[in-house]
Order: structure tokens, then sequence, then C-alpha cells
């Protein structure tokens, strides 16, 4: 797993993110930076700047005198980036079908009849990428940077719990058919419809992922 030496903060940074999200480090863990950097072939200012980056977004805690650990999402967490998430999911559907057109629609097009075939096969993992490229075609065509990245950095610390809402017994063919219903407000050139729309589905989502917790 030995990384090449350019851009060695960076691709830290990457390495970890990456196995933290795919939970092959999972939440609570805590993250020594010799052994860190032993894995990665590194030594260990890159492994701890890295770690800096990562508690900075959300990803890992840094608790005095104990070490970084990973980070271990309450329900008081969900709840509130959720209602985050609601609202600039919101905004990056309005300003996307403001800005976008008929590119946006081709686009989204294409990824729900993928959906739609990976749901049909009950292939959750797919489904979920594919959930994760369809939300942030919208990121992408708000035209908005920092809309962007804010939402890759909620987005990261969501799939610290669970890969895909989808993955939640039940939740998969409602939430085929939430993006269906801002897909249409997409056809329909409709900015107000697409934000409420969107919204609606990731409060639906919040509330899924609150009950599928609660019920562990």
């Amino acid at each position: 797993m030995a990384l090449a030496r350019t851009t060695l903060n960076r691709e830290a940074y990457k390495a970890l993110r990456e196995a933290i999200l795919a939970r092959k480090i999972p939440p609570g863990q805590k993250l020594v930076v010799r052994v860190l950097a032993e894995d990665l072939g590194l030594s260990p200012t890159p492994v701890k700047e890295a770690l800096s980056a990562l508690e900075r977004e959300g990803l890992v805690v840094a608790v005095p005198h104990r070490g970084y650990f990973v980070l271990e999402p309450s329900l008081e967490d969900v709840r509130e980036i959720y209602s985050l998430r609601e609202v600039l999911e919101g905004l990056a559907a309005r300003l996307a079908v403001e800005k976008n057109g008929k590119t946006l629609e081709r686009r989204l097009e294409r990824l729900f009849t993928k959906q739609c075939e990976a749901a049909e096969k009950g292939d959750i993992d797919t489904y979920g990428d594919l959930d994760l490229e369809f939300h942030r075609t919208f990121w992408e065509a708000s035209g908005s940077k920092r809309l962007l990245a804010t939402a890759e950095t909620i987005d990261g610390q969501i799939r610290m719990l669970i890969n895909s809402s989808a993955a939640i017994p039940g939740r998969l063919p409602l939430s085929r058919a939430e993006h269906e219903a801002i897909l249409q407000a997409v056809r329909n050139k409709n900015p107000d419809a697409a934000e409420a729309a969107m919204r609606t589905h990731v409060r639906n989502a919040g509330r899924a992922l609150e009950g599928f917790l609660l019920n562990k």
C-alpha cells in the first residue's frame, strides 16, 4: 500500500478518507500515526497533516491526551447533518434547474434509468453509487463551488454511518419514487418544484436513517 512520493499530504488524506468512508477503519477506532505511517509507507508528518484535515472535515475527532479517533456520529449529529443537507440540496436543485435545463435533464434521465435497473436486480451497492452520482449531478450543476465543497463534507459524514439510505429495509422503492418526482420537476423546468421534491427526499432519507439507528 506504499504511496508515490508526490503530494504526500494529499495522498495520505485521500487514502485515509477512502478507508474511513468504506468503513475499513470503523467509527470509534483510534488512529495511531506511527501505524498509519508504516502502512502507507510515509513519514509521520504527512499523516498528521492528513488527520488534521480530516478533523476539519468532521470525519475524525482529536481527543486531548488520547489522540485521533474516527468520528462515531450520534443520533443528534445525524439530525443536525440532515437538517443542513435538506437546505443545501434543495438549493442545489433549484440552482441546477435554473442554470442547466436540457443538459441536466439528459444526465439525470440516464442515471435514473440505471437506478431502476439496479433496483429491479436488488443491487443495493450499485444503487447507492448511482444515488450519490444523482445528488452530485445537482451539486455540480448548481454552479457554486462552495455549495459543492460543503455538500461533499456533509455527505462524507453520512456515508460513515451507512453507504446509502436505500439499504435500509423498505427504503429503496420510496427513494426511487422520490428521485422520479425530482426528475419530473427537472423535466418541467420548475425550480420551485425541484427544490421542494429534493427537500422532501432528503428529509425522508434522514427520518429513515434515524429510525434505523434507533432500532439497531
